[in-house]
């Protein structure tokens, strides 16, 4: 075993598998968290989490929430990607105002969304009073409001994305799109067999990136 491995395992194992193990061993316990004293309960703690209808609510919306930003950031990353992988003028601009989202803290982020969703001063609801439409309480209502966090925070983070894509497609070598393209290869046909088999490595980073952030 490599010694350099070993303060990353001890931070693992510290803060990540030895909480995660406790509290395991605590969930099959009655117990108010500080009390000296706590009650063997088995497998009723998970009998009734599932019988909660919150926590049914509340899974399915993390399910929307982690799934829905998961495709539309890498969906969104790599589409970003491709367009900034060609040569014109301002690219690295452009790359750096895509980016900078990421740089935005979640509360800032809320704050400006706040802006354009607000339901007396927002921006969309000033455009839609143009139209003599009636202003829209975008976050009143429960599904309209898990939509937009799920679009904001996949628009917040896409630039991460973007530069794993970037990276993936910068490291693919040129002649793989010569061959194609002698070959009589059109753009998607190279984007189907070429560009994606090779991106492989960076699209499951990025994947389990979004999951796990």
């Amino acid at each position: 075993m490599n010694l350099l491995y070993i303060p990353a395992v001890v931070i693992m194992v510290t803060f990540i598998a030895y909480p995660l193990i406790r509290g395991i061993y605590f969930s099959f316990f009655q117990w108010n968290g500080y009390s000296q004293y706590k009650v063997f309960i088995g497998l009723q703690n998970y009998l009734d989490m599932f019988k909660d209808q919150f926590f049914v609510t509340s899974f399915w919306n993390t399910m929307l929430y982690g799934l829905g930003t998961t495709i539309l950031q890498n969906v969104g990353g790599l589409a970003l990607a491709l367009y900034l992988n060609s040569k014109f003028k301002m690219r690295n601009a452009v790359r750096v105002a895509v980016y900078l989202t990421v740089m935005i803290s979640g509360l800032l982020m809320g704050y400006i969304m706040e802006f354009f969703f607000d339901l007396n001063h927002g921006i969309f609801n000033e455009i839609l009073g143009w139209f003599n439409v009636e202003p829209i309480y975008w976050l009143g209502d429960g599904n309209s409001a898990k939509i937009i966090i799920t679009f904001v925070n996949a628009w917040q983070y896409v630039g991460t994305n973007m530069i794993i894509y970037l990276a993936g497609l910068q490291n693919i070598p040129r002649i793989y799109f010569e061959a194609a393209m002698l070959d009589g290869g059109n753009y998607w046909s190279t984007f189907r067999y070429v560009t994606i088999p090779l991106l492989i490595p960076a699209i499951s980073t990025a994947t389990l990136q979004t999951l796990i952030g």
